[in-house]
């Protein structure tokens, strides 16, 4: 029997063995990181070597880094300054529904074009109307878009606005220096790079006044009260770190999605492919097979032993129409049918021959009649 095939690298990524071992280590400590003795100050290293760790990765000053519960949490937590400081919440129409579902009754979605990307005229209309807290992600979980964080970025300061983004799915895989973006907030999830579940961080720029989401203790300078979770937190610095030193690796992905694409066209040119024609980070596609709805395709990989998805995994148990292909002004019948393949540094050229000799079946049944 083959073994299980793993191609769902966006929804979360097998732990590093640094990772693990820096968690190892970290679970044999005692002491709590806000105590003042020799085994509480044991714990509070391990905290902030990994706060300089995750600081590296994004560019910032560890100062900046607030260590979550993950990166729904900091989106919150980001998001939850527009209301404090009487800003606007305008919102990415592809957001994350961690994004998305802390929209309020004044709140704004930004469309998107028919490329994934910002429409840039409609967002500057929109900050004319008033000071605004916007949240643009780096890169879209389903599609692999790339955002144009820089030009955005120039677009919300021109207006007196702050920017955040949802970069999950980005640190680790493309270049993400926070100050070079321009942004004022961002997310990130350990995770996505190689790191525990249940762990990530919220960056500010020293220009944003945050507040606290959790109230009750002294942790993270105030900014998130309750006992770190040092295990946690040792395992994102030691991913963060390994995620910055491979980052010039991440790239060769490119081959295999590409390899993967390429047949797909050659084979079944009636698959669309998502976003092929905008920018993207190199280890994912977003396939649309009209005629074939997606949660039979995710049945028909799964009895295969091959593990793709359908949407964001946050949607847990749950397959229907793609909101992010929707909004890119997709119909029905590509929103219903889109599967993800992610990959990740596991992955090789036999995986993606394995993958395609369970696609393209599937997509020969679906062949529209000539």
């Amino acid at each position: 029997m083959r073994p299980p095939l793993y191609l769902d690298w966006n929804a979360t990524t097998p732990l590093r063995p640094a990772a693990r071992e820096a968690m190892i280590d970290a679970l044999a400590l005692i002491g709590n990181p806000s105590s003042i003795h020799g085994f509480g100050r044991k714990a509070r290293r391990r905290v902030e070597d990994a706060r300089d760790q995750v600081a590296a990765l994004a560019g910032v000053a560890p100062a900046q880094v607030t260590f979550t519960g993950g990166g729904t949490e900091a989106n919150n937590h980001a998001l939850s300054l527009a209301a404090r400081h009487g800003r606007r919440l305008l919102l990415g129409a592809t957001e994350h529904p961690s994004v998305l579902e802390c929209a309020t009754t004044d709140s704004a979605l930004i469309p998107v074009g028919s490329d994934g990307l910002i429409d840039l005229t409609a967002l500057e209309e929109m900050l004319a109307a008033g000071p605004a807290l916007v949240s643009i992600q780096a890169v879209n979980s389903e599609t692999g878009i790339i955002q144009p964080l820089g030009a955005i970025a120039d677009l919300v300061h021109r207006y007196g606005g702050w920017l955040h983004s949802d970069g999950v799915q980005a640190a680790g895989r493309i270049p993400f220096d926070m100050a070079a973006m321009g942004l004022d907030l961002a997310t990130l999830s350990a995770h996505k790079i190689g790191g525990p579940q249940g762990v990530g961080a919220l960056l500010a720029a020293a220009s944003v006044p945050l507040a606290p989401l959790l109230r009750g203790g002294g942790q993270e300078r105030r900014m998130r009260a309750g006992t770190e979770n040092v295990a946690a937190i040792a395992g994102f610095g030691a991913a963060a770190q390994a995620a910055q030193s491979c980052l010039s690796d991440y790239g060769t992905l490119a081959v295999l999605r590409d390899r993967l694409e390429a047949s797909i066209r050659d084979t079944a040119p009636w698959v669309r492919i998502i976003g092929a024609n905008s920018p993207r980070v190199a280890n994912t596609s977003c396939l649309a097979l009209p005629g074939q709805p997606a949660n039979s395709q995710l049945m028909a990989f799964d009895l295969a032993g091959i593990a793709v998805s359908a949407g964001s995994a946050c949607s847990s148990g749950k397959v229907k129409s793609s909101a992010v292909l929707t909004a890119m002004g997709l119909g029905e019948e590509i929103a219903s049918a889109a599967i993800r393949v992610s990959l990740g540094w596991e992955n090789t050229e036999q995986d993606i021959d394995r993958f395609l000799s369970c696609y393209l079946p599937l997509a020969a049944r679906a062949r529209p009649a000539s």
